[in-house]
């Protein structure tokens, strides 16, 4: 029977305090589904960490193995779409969450979660970008929807040396725009500015003026993964007929709202979903990311690891100390 390595999450009795080690488990213990899937990368995303430390927002029964990224290659496969050895990717719905994800080396899932890796990168490509590369896609699609172009003004990236942050910097500079980055690490000054940023931002000045209704025009658009206060800051600040794109809530969910913005300067608020969207829209943004849209510079952004080394990067990412993407490497 064949047996793979997965990182194990579970609650101590005693403690009640959340454990991750790597066990042994067997493929016939995974749930039902039509493809099954020989993981070879995946990636460490907030999501994961949250699900590492037991938030029941995210996971709702234990024990778990996390991990809403993998790519690698078909085993087995009970539909005509999936040959074995087809290499594919499978991110968000509900893998690692509460289906066995990406951090264990064999996943089985339904076959409508699975997409084909597009030519030009290879799975170690697919995940230095997984769903942080795809949200900056989707989040730059939606801007040039809303006609934010490189030659409309200044875009503004938030928690800019995280993963998000990282790809987003490095793709609009790519594309010539012009990127303001907001971080609260200014210590990371130097690497945000080899990813193409042309003004750092310390945090706390962008939460300056957060009682204020209205504040001065600067940004064309902006990608806000951090939520909160300085969320509306951005909203506050954007120029007439601006446009933030929304793909996260590090910081908080919630912040002080009002109308002006909306009303007086035409402002528009975007939603990024990287988790529901159709297959079809996942399949397009990595195909665009490994042509046209390839982002430069990925071994400056990306840091990998082991499956063994997770519990300790999953604690640095908890407690907001990691920069750029983590890739974890199964293969071994």
């Amino acid at each position: 029977m064949t047996t793979f390595k997965a990182l194990w999450v579970q609650q101590n009795a005693v403690s009640k305090f959340f454990t991750q080690e790597v066990v042994e488990r067997q493929i016939d213990q995974l749930p039902a589904g039509e493809v099954l899937v020989k993981v070879h990368y995946s990636s460490l995303n907030y999501k994961d960490a949250l699900s590492a430390k037991g938030n029941k927002g995210v996971t709702k029964h234990y024990p778990h193995t996390p991990g809403i990224d993998a790519a690698g290659e078909v085993v087995e496969s009970a539909t005509q779409d999936w040959q074995p050895g087809d290499k594919v990717i499978v991110t968000g719905y509900n893998l690692g969450m509460d289906t066995p994800g990406g951090f264990g080396q064999y996943i089985r899932v339904p076959a409508n979660w699975v997409f084909s890796l597009p030519e030009g990168i290879s799975l170690y490509d697919a995940m230095a970008l997984g769903t942080a590369g795809l949200t900056a896609a989707l989040s730059l699609t939606k801007l040039q929807q809303m006609g934010v172009m490189p030659d409309s003004g200044e875009v503004f990236v938030t928690g800019a040396s995280g993963g998000v942050g990282s790809l987003s910097i490095a793709l609009l500079a790519k594309l010539g725009y012009t990127v303001a980055a907001c971080t609260g690490k200014l210590e990371q000054a130097e690497y945000l500015s080899q990813l193409g940023a042309t003004k750092i931002i310390d945090r706390e000045t962008a939460f300056e003026g957060v009682d204020r209704p209205l504040l001065s025009e600067q940004w064309a658009g902006a990608i806000d993964t951090v939520g909160g206060d300085i969320l509306f800051n951005v909203i506050k600040s954007l120029k007439y007929g601006g446009s933030v794109a929304s793909c996260g809530l590090v910081a908080s969910p919630n912040f002080q709202v009002n109308v002006f913005p909306f009303i007086l300067r035409g402002v528009n608020w975007l939603g990024i979903d990287s988790v529901e969207l159709p297959l079809n829209t996942k399949q397009q943004m990595f195909t665009k990311l490994a042509d046209e849209w390839r982002i430069p510079l990925l071994d400056k952004i990306v840091h990998e690891i082991t499956l063994e080394e997770l519990p300790h990067f999953i604690e640095s990412m908890f407690k907001g100390r990691l920069v750029g993407r983590v890739v974890v490497n199964l293969m071994n």
